[in-house]
């Protein structure tokens, strides 16, 4: 017995150091559970809780066990679907395109809203064009218990026109602008920042000044020289006069390819900075021993890391993107007719804002919807993919989880004096 006394002790100072101040880490374990008056056992789960975490050197412990056992994808669709202004923006965007799709339909596919009226001319319906929409009695207007459309719930132009089918034709105009001109910004930005980032040296700097110069080149007016020359180009030097209307029947496809070759700049520097830092970590590292190309590291390992900051930063530009195409195309200098678009809605009706105020207020409030929605969507995308954003819990999540970490009552015991007899 003795032996094995002091076999336990010589084997406590050895394992130590032999400096009895040093704690073993199981025994600061519990001195700290004691300390926090629990028994190291969660009262809610039941499962053995790290002490150290409950003494502050573990302040996301609650964090990862809410995203435990997950993979990247769920934790960025969860926390985005808990943003309240992508959710919104993501209908409301989902649902003006699909009532744009829907009534006029795609190219020879006719919607449930063709009129031929939309393109020709009719009688007005009421004085000035006003529209027909009427609004439920309930609501202080003259239909029944449901909203009442009419033959022009947007009123009318000047000869007679749908305006609904008008604005339903720019607002798929609009949308068209917008993805053709994210992709080819997209393609463009990641390509020029992932080789500056990832080679550095001579590369990065013919790339970097590069992209200053088209920083420096002002978006609005480049893109009106651009939409000018694609009308004044065919005419001066092609014979064929069907070269030309065949460019203006494409003229919303060309003007988003000519946005995304200037709006890209801003994307480039951003996948720059990420493949900056990315290059030096030790995955990279690991695959540039094991023989992997320059373009696998590339694609298979720097890129997905980098996907994040691309997605949230091409749907800001896509926004931009909308209002950039309306001020062109109000300008005269972007799409302009046989094709639809909201911006030239709005430069057509401008002199009727006294007087048929319709024509031009359902142009600019779709513009303002769509914009807004593409920035929601970015936003939650923004704190879904970024690891260093935490939602704070309300003022009642915080009292349950108080409450429900607080140790359970322990029962009281009863004397029966026999402790004293013994």
């Amino acid at each position: 017995m003795n032996n094995d006394n002091r076999f336990d002790d010589s084997l406590g100072d050895s394992a130590i150091g032999g400096s009895p101040n040093i704690i073993p880490q199981e025994s600061a374990l519990d001195a700290n559970a004691s300390a926090l008056g629990t028994t190291g056992v969660d009262p809610v789960s039941g499962q053995p809780v790290d002490a150290a975490a409950a003494v502050g050197r573990g302040e996301g412990v609650g964090e990862a066990k809410e995203v435990q056992g997950l993979s990247q994808s769920t934790i960025v669709r969860r926390k985005f679907l808990r943003h309240r202004g992508a959710l919104f923006g993501m209908i409301t965007l989902g649902l003006i395109a699909l009532l744009s799709f829907t009534s006029m339909g795609i190219g020879p596919i006719r919607g449930w809203w063709w009129q031929q009226n939309a393109t020709g001319s009719a009688t007005l319906a009421r004085p000035a064009g006003a529209p027909t929409l009427e609004l439920p009695f309930w609501l202080g207007g003259s239909a029944g218990i449901w909203f009442d459309s009419g033959p022009f719930p947007f009123g009318q132009d000047g000869i007679g026109r749908d305006n609904f089918a008008r604005v339903m034709e720019g607002i798929q105009t609009s949308l068209l602008v917008m993805v053709v001109m994210g992709v080819v910004a997209l393609i463009i930005g990641v390509t020029v920042g992932a080789l500056s980032g990832y080679y550095r040296g001579k590369t990065d700097m013919f790339l970097m000044r590069f992209t200053d110069l088209i920083i420096t080149l002002p978006a609005l007016v480049i893109g009106a020289v651009l939409g000018r020359l694609v009308f004044t180009v065919p005419e001066k030097y092609f014979q064929n006069t069907t070269i030309a209307y065949q460019i203006r029947d494409n003229m919303p496809i060309l003007l988003a390819i000519a946005l995304g070759c200037i709006l890209w700049p801003g994307l480039a520097r951003l996948v720059r900075s990420e493949f900056l830092s990315l290059r030096e970590r030790e995955f990279v590292d690991s695959a540039r021993v094991s023989g992997a190309s320059d373009f696998r590291i590339i694609a298979k390992h720097i890129l997905p890391n980098a996907i994040g900051v691309i997605i949230v930063n091409t749907t800001l530009l896509m926004s931009a993107a909308v209002v950039l195409e309306s001020a062109l195309s109000f300008l005269g200098f972007g799409i302009t007719q046989p094709n639809m678009s909201l911006g030239n809605l709005i430069s057509e009706n401008q002199g009727a804002f006294a007087t048929r105020p319709w024509l031009f207020w359902w142009p600019g409030l779709f513009i303002i919807l769509i914009a807004l929605c593409a920035n929601f969507i970015g936003d939650g995308l923004r704190d879904a993919f970024d690891p260093r954003t935490k939602r704070i819990p309300s003022e009642a999540a915080m009292r349950r989880a108080t409450k429900a970490l607080q140790p359970p009552a322990q029962p009281a015991v009863a004397s029966t004096g026999k402790e004293g007899s013994q």
